[in-house]
C-alpha cells in the first residue's frame, strides 16, 4: 500500500489540542454529558440503554440507529446507511471503493485534508476547484465544468465548508448534482456541518437525497457536538458502493461501539433540541468573535461565515500568519491553526489565513487571554 503522508492538522492537534489552554480553533460544537443525553430519551431508548450488554454490533450499525439516521433523509431508509467508526473512517472507504489507478477526481480547495490526499494518492490524477476568497468562498460551477475529464468518476465537496464556512448557493449545487447525473458520476457531500447553517435558507439538500450516485457523509461530531461518541455513516442509494465500503470496514473497525451507538440514537431522535441548542450558540459567540476583531482592524479582516461552527479570518501584521499563531500558543495558550496546515498539492491557498472556531461555550475567556497578549505586545507589527 502507498505510504500516506503526515495529516498535517491531527499532527498539530497532538502536540497542541490537550495543552493549549483556549482551543480557539475547535471544529466541533459544545458538547454535552452522558446524563443530560439520557435525560433526553424515550422509553424504548432508555431501556435500551439501562440493559445494554457490551457485545458485538452488526458492521453496517444497529438497526434503531440506522433507522434514525435515515429519518434525517428525504426518502432514504435504513438499507441506505452504513455506520463508521467516525467520519473519517467512512472518508477513506468511500474514496478507497470510488476510485482506481485509472479515474479522474475533483476535489475542492481548500479542503479537509484526507478529502484531497486519499483521491490523490488513489486516482490516477486529481483536479482542484477553487473556492475564492473574492467569491465569498462560494463554489463556481465554471471552474467545475472547466476540470472534468473523459474519466472524471468522482467530484468531492464539503458545505458548510472546513476551513471557510462558505456554503454554496442553491441552484450551484442542485446545478452540480444534475451535471453529476448526466456523466454518471458519484457526488461526494461532506455534510458534517449540516445543521450549523448562519440562516436556514442557506441550508443545502443532501446529495443523497438528490440521485443514485449522490453520497452523503455525516458524523455525530460536528454539528451535533458529540466527537466522543465516534459514529459517522455514510448515506447513498447505491447498495452495491455499500457493500464494497462494508467489506474495507471488516479491516477497519469492523463494528462500531455498542454503547455509541445507543446513546447516538438518543441523539438523532433529539435532534433538533441538540441543533437548536447549538445553532444558538455559534450565533452568540459570532457576535463576540466579530466584536473581538473589530477592536484590531489593522490586524484581522473577518467575514461571517454562512455556517458551520469554523472560519478562515485573514491576519495582516507584518510579521506573518505563522509567527502569530506560534506566539498566541506558546505565550498565551491561545490555539488557532495557521493556513499552512491547509495548504494543497492541487492549488495555492491564502498563506495569510487561520482558522478560527465558535462553536464551544466561554468563547470570552479564551478572547480575553487573545486580547491580553495583543495588548501587551505579543503583536506590535502592524500592517502597513
Amino acid at each position: 500500500m502507498t505510504t500516506l503522508p503526515d495529516f498535517r492538522l491531527e499532527t498539530h492537534f497532538s502536540r497542541w489540542e490537550f495543552k493549549a489552554r483556549h482551543h480557539m480553533t475547535a471544529s466541533d460544537a459544545e458538547t454535552i454529558g452522558i446524563g443530560e443525553l439520557l435525560a433526553l430519551a424515550d422509553d424504548t431508548d432508555r431501556e435500551a440503554w439501562d440493559k445494554l450488554t457490551l457485545g458485538y454490533t452488526e458492521t453496517y450499525g444497529a438497526p434503531a440507529l440506522r433507522l434514525a439516521i435515515a429519518s434525517t433523509y428525504q426518502g432514504l431508509s435504513a438499507a441506505d446507511i452504513l455506520c463508521f467508526a467516525g467520519a473519517e473512517e467512512g472518508l477513506y472507504c468511500a474514496m478507497l471503493a470510488l476510485l482506481g489507478p485509472e479515474d479522474h477526481a475533483i476535489v475542492t480547495v481548500p479542503n479537509y485534508q484526507s478529502m484531497e490526499t486519499l483521491p490523490v494518492t488513489i486516482a490516477a490524477s486529481v483536479t482542484g476547484v477553487p473556492l475564492r476568497p473574492e467569491n465569498n468562498w462560494r463554489l463556481d460551477l465554471a471552474d467545475v465544468h472547466s476540470a472534468l475529464k473523459p474519466n472524471t468518476k468522482l467530484i468531492a465537496v464539503n458545505f458548510p465548508n472546513n476551513p471557510t464556512g462558505s456554503i454554496a448557493d442553491q441552484q450551484t449545487f442542485k446545478a452540480l448534482a444534475e451535471l453529476c447525473a448526466e456523466r454518471g458520476i458519484h457526488l461526494f457531500s461532506d455534510e458534517v456541518y449540516r445543521g450549523l447553517e448562519r440562516d436556514p435558507a442557506l441550508r443545502l439538500p443532501q446529495a443523497a437525497e438528490l440521485f443514485d450516485r449522490g453520497i452523503s457523509l455525516n458524523v455525530m461530531s460536528k454539528a451535533y457536538g458529540l466527537p466522543g461518541l465516534r459514529i459517522g455513516w455514510i448515506a447513498c442509494r447505491d447498495h452495491h458502493l455499500l457493500e464494497r465500503m462494508e467489506k474495507m470496514k471488516h479491516y477497519l473497525s469492523i463494528c462500531n461501539s455498542r454503547p455509541s451507538e445507543v446513546l447516538a440514537t438518543i441523539a438523532l431522535k433529539a435532534r433538533e433540541h441538540l441543533l437548536d441548542r447549538n445553532r444558538a450558540l455559534c450565533a452568540e459567540n459570532l457576535q463576540k468573535l466579530g466584536a473581538f476583531f473589530a477592536e484590531f482592524p489593522d490586524l484581522y479582516e473577518w467575514r461571517e461565515p454562512d455556517g458551520g461552527c469554523v472560519g478562515f479570518a485573514r491576519y495582516l501584521g507584518s510579521d506573518g500568519v505563522e509567527t502569530h499563531c506560534r506566539q498566541l500558543v506558546e505565550e498565551a495558550g491561545v490555539l488557532l491553526l495557521p493556513s499552512s496546515l491547509f495548504v494543497s498539492d492541487l492549488l495555492p491557498v491564502a498563506q495569510d489565513r487561520f482558522r478560527v472556531g465558535f462553536g464551544r461555550k466561554d468563547i470570552e475567556v479564551g478572547l480575553a487571554a487573545w486580547r491580553q497578549h495583543l495588548q501587551s505586545g505579543g503583536a506590535m507589527k502592524r500592517s502597513a
